[in-house]
């Protein structure tokens, strides 16, 4: 251990002689004052708080990001080529203890900073808030700067899955010849299926019940948010819809609201919307029943996974956003190791290229799905609906299942967007992301560049990259 902090106090030495660690902190400080500055909001407190929150949160992920993977393969790749490393290599140290000390001297450097960073964005938060009237305070508490459980629709996805998986199986026995479409056929079930369980028809309504996962105890006196998004097939960008709303204990006669009939509000697709609701509305098992009445003549349909949820307190915003700032540095540390495997065996300028490549990829993941989703790299016809095809298809399409389900271990975790709608990252979430991001990931990652670092001839070093 003391090798390893040896190594680790040589890598803050050369963030501070390089001005690394001054640069981003007068950067990081900046954006925090900057950026509020320049946003534009709906010129309400929460609009504001929550764009604050995702612009500086990200501008703060962003610049520790690059800076984390130049000074990881910069601090490793010029030891090297400087000749530094060939000295410290003669010492009784292992050559895994000085990667392992760089990456322990990077990730402390990071949480030091983003602690900074971090402190800045509260400290402006809470000051802004404390300058808002009474009742403008108490929304935002209740609604951005709070930590809320989130419970939606118990629906197995997984069942769901194999039972379209089982409808296309025995389509494609029955017609052979939908074989070569059989990525059309899934989608057309699965499309059915999952519209049984989410489409309200023009003129029906629809209940769902939702479980709160706690006793009616636990929620006495504290008022929660519906929060909902639906689709439409109407392709008008500015159409709304009508839709009556009622929520209430599942059964009750009395305890439900509105008590003067349905409330009617009027709304945009595609976009989530958050109606307050009163408190001591469930049962005492903790479950919620909402109505929904479609009075339009379009259908409407709310998605298994995100389309109807509620939202209630469950903690405090300084312990969330804290943990919010845990999941940030998971992904800081996994850069890291990203960093310092691509100079064990690369030299700088070609490191930090791969890095940056690395990344975009991991960045792009939007577009693997979509390929994987098609079924092909080719773009469809977008006037038939047909697919497109690829010869190359055999090959990209199970490379980017794979590149998917990899980024997907780091990409899974989102905290940005959980604390700008103030919704609570749990002890649970947070030791996750470092079980996948920082031990599963950056391990493999880190033992992969142990082991180049360790092959790697460094008296031939300078000039061969």
């Amino acid at each position: 251990m003391q090798r390893l902090l040896a190594i680790a106090w040589l890598t803050w030495k050369a963030a501070f002689r390089f001005r690394l660690f001054l640069v981003l902190a007068v950067l990081l400080l900046g954006s925090v004052v900057a950026l509020p500055l320049l946003i534009q909001d709906d010129g309400t407190a929460r609009g504001f708080t929550q764009i604050l929150l995702t612009y500086t949160l990200s501008t703060i992920t962003g610049l520790l990001g690059f800076s984390t993977l130049w000074l990881a393969c910069g601090t490793l790749a010029r030891d090297i080529e400087e000749g530094q490393m060939q000295v410290l290599v003669t010492k009784p140290v292992a050559r895994g203890q000085i990667w392992l000390g760089k990456w322990l001297g990077i990730v402390t450097l990071n949480a030091v900073l983003l602690a900074l960073a971090g402190a800045g964005v509260y400290a402006l938060l809470e000051w802004r808030a404390g300058r808002l009237p009474a009742e403008e305070q108490k929304a935002l508490r209740n609604e951005v700067l709070v930590a809320r459980g989130v419970a939606g629709q118990n629906v197995n996805l997984a069942a769901l899955e194999e039972k379209t998986e089982a409808a296309v199986q025995a389509r494609l026995k029955a017609n052979p010849d939908q074989q070569p479409y059989q990525n059309e056929v899934r989608k057309d079930i699965s499309g059915r299926l999952r519209g049984a369980l989410q489409v309200v028809p023009a003129g029906s309504a629809r209940q769902w019940q939702i479980n709160l996962g706690h006793p009616r105890s636990f929620f006495r006196d504290q008022p929660m948010q519906l929060r909902v998004k639906f689709n439409t097939a109407d392709r008008n960008p500015n159409a709304t819809f009508d839709g009556l709303w009622q929520v209430g204990e599942a059964g009750s006669t009395n305890n439900f609201w509105p008590q003067d009939g349905p409330l009617a509000l009027n709304m945009s697709p595609d976009t989530f919307h958050e109606i307050a609701i009163p408190a001591n509305l469930c049962d005492a098992q903790g479950r919620l029943s909402i109505l929904f009445i479609n009075p339009t003549d379009t259908a409407l349909s709310f998605p298994l996974e995100d389309g109807i949820q509620v939202l209630f307190p469950e903690g405090g915003f300084a312990l969330n956003y804290a943990r919010g700032l845990g999941v940030i540095w998971c992904w800081l540390a996994l850069l890291t190791a990203l960093g310092l495997t691509a100079a064990s065996f690369l030299s700088f300028p070609v490191a930090a290229f791969f890095s940056l490549g690395l990344l975009l990829v991991g960045l792009s993941s939007g577009t693997l799905a979509e390929a994987v989703g098609s079924g092909s790299v080719a773009a469809g016809n977008e006037e038939t609906g047909a697919a497109g095809h690829s010869g190359a298809d055999v090959i990209l399409i199970p490379a980017f299942e794979g590149a998917l389900a990899v980024i997907n271990l780091a990409g899974d975790f989102s905290p940005i967007d959980a604390l700008s709608t103030g919704r609570s990252i749990p002890w649970g979430e947070l030791g996750a992301a470092f079980a996948q991001i920082v031990l599963l990931l950056g391990g493999a990652i880190g033992l992969t560049g142990m082991f180049l670092f360790n092959r790697r001839e460094l008296a031939t070093a300078q000039g061969t990259q």
